[in-house]
């Protein structure tokens, strides 16, 4: 081989190495953020951030005062601020709508819907509830007994097990019907101004025995946004109920 093709050979491979290195040297997020759904707080997380955090994850739960959908966002916002990236920012439910918006941030690399809310721009909470009807006649959001009545909403304590968390047991769902986060009404009327889901990678968990958001309404967001689905027969409270199952997919969006 004469030296101009030996040296031709030499930078060919040269050309080549680089390129793979380049390709592999894509970093994993390593951060996750949780943003917990309304009428519940981050605690209820305790479970999948044991997981992450095992696994070698940096795990944030984003704790929203539920006052409005802007507040909830800027709340996230605070959270990301914190984060080296790439993120992993996570939603459930109503909080599904508020990673569609924070998720603009260009730290976030991906995002998951846990039986969550998956609005386009334009797109309030509460007209994608109203798409399809109720799977459950029990789901009463009832307006809270003060000052403010009929600004903020709860879920009558007597029907949350039945409602919410029908597959967790008793005790804890008793506990989560008497330590309610009301939410604003004004949260579930404010449409996103910008939807992350677009331009990111989106996954989600459909849960195929919610009471809440109906399976029917999960399918048919997450085929309109081309979302990598993982379907699981679990009650809205699928974080409590099966938290490994939840954490396989966060971490399957890490990667």
């Amino acid at each position: 081989m004469s030296t101009l093709r030996k040296s031709f050979a030499i930078a060919l491979m040269v050309a080549m190495t680089g390129t793979v290195a380049n390709a592999d040297s894509k970093p994993a997020a390593k951060d996750i953020v949780i943003v917990h759904g309304a009428l519940v707080d981050g605690s209820g997380w305790r479970a999948v951030y044991d997981i992450l955090s095992k696994d070698g994850f940096h795990v944030t739960v984003v704790q929203e005062p539920l006052t409005g959908l802007a507040e909830d966002v800027d709340a996230t916002k605070r959270i990301l601020d914190q984060q080296t990236g790439p993120v992993v920012l996570v939603g459930h439910s109503y909080a599904g709508s508020v990673i569609t918006e924070a998720g603009a941030d260009p730290k976030v690399s991906a995002l998951v819907y846990v039986a969550a809310l998956q609005p386009d721009v334009g797109e309030a909470s509460g007209q994608l509830l109203s798409k399809f009807a109720a799977p459950s006649d029990a789901m009463r959001a009832t307006p809270a007994a003060t000052a403010t009545t009929g600004k903020y909403f709860f879920m009558q304590p007597a029907l949350f097990a039945a409602t919410y968390a029908q597959d967790v047991p008793a005790a804890d769902a008793q506990f989560l019907a008497d330590s309610q986060q009301q939410l604003a009404e004004k949260a579930l009327g404010a449409p996103v101004s910008v939807a992350a889901w677009r331009t990111k990678p989106s996954f989600a968990i459909l849960t195929t025995q919610d009471h809440v958001v109906s399976p029917e309404l999960q399918r048919w967001m997450y085929q309109r946004s081309g979302a990598k689905v993982t379907e699981v027969a679990a009650s809205h409270a699928v974080f409590i109920s099966q938290p490994a199952a939840v954490a396989r997919v966060i971490e399957a969006a890490a990667k």
